[in-house]
Order: structure tokens, then C-alpha cells, then sequence
């Protein structure tokens, strides 16, 4: 009997603390999505106006990270620029890896709110003037 009772304890305080440290998983209800373009994509000045020389979608390699710095994961938005990460609720850090030394995107800061994907959109600068 205290035999199975001692069993039964270490059975009860693992799971307990299988319960302390798992971390929430994202539901897919909420996180983040956008879009990732790169420009100007002519050289010199561009007509007022003119389409010709707009914004094109980017294909993409973005960091995401906490607030305090510990990546998260790492993507890449499909050919059209287009990215959608489930996360939990909270801040994050969207990173975009830049080029050698262009295209770069700045950082942006993005506050995930429960049951709602936040929309972004990252742009590139090409540096092309």
C-alpha cells in the first residue's frame, strides 16, 4: 500500500510541474500578419504621379523577437510578400534581416491583442535614388 502510495505522489508532483512550466501555445486566433514590399525600385527622380516605379512585394526573412531581446521564431513571407504568424497574445519585436547592406526595413514593435491578428506592413528601402 506504501508502495502505490509513493507512486501515486511522484505521479501527482510531475504532472504539477509538467503544468509550472509549459509555456501557452498560440491558438491560431490571434497574432500576426502582413505584408513586406522593397522600393524605390527606378533610379532618379520619379514623375509625380507615376505609377511605373511603385513598391514592389518582397520576399522576406523576418526575426521576431520578445521585448527583451529572446528570438522567438524566425520566417519568410511567401513570393508575394505576404506573411501570417499565430502567436500568443503580447509585444513583440518584428526584426527584418536586411541585405548586404540593402534592401533594410527598421524594426517595428507589435502588440498582439487576444482573438485578433494585428496587420503590418514592412518596407524595404532598396537605397535606389
Amino acid at each position: 500500500m506504501q508502495k502505490r502510495l509513493s507512486i501515486l505522489i511522484c505521479v501527482i508532483i510531475l504532472i504539477g510541474l509538467s503544468a509550472c512550466t509549459t509555456t501557452p501555445t498560440p491558438s491560431g486566433t490571434s497574432g500576426i500578419e502582413g505584408y513586406v514590399t522593397e522600393g524605390p525600385t527606378c533610379p532618379g527622380p520619379v514623375p509625380i504621379g507615376g505609377n511605373a516605379c511603385q513598391d514592389q512585394p518582397y520576399q522576406a526573412t523576418i526575426t521576431l523577437l520578445t521585448v527583451e531581446g529572446k528570438q522567438v521564431t524566425q520566417f519568410q513571407t511567401d513570393i508575394n510578400g505576404y506573411f501570417k504568424i499565430p502567436l500568443s497574445p503580447g509585444t513583440y519585436i518584428l526584426h527584418p534581416e536586411s541585405g548586404n547592406p540593402m534592401p533594410n526595413a527598421a524594426e517595428q514593435t507589435v502588440v498582439v491583442s487576444e482573438n485578433q491578428y494585428t496587420q503590418v506592413t514592412i518596407q524595404y528601402d532598396t537605397g535606389m535614388r
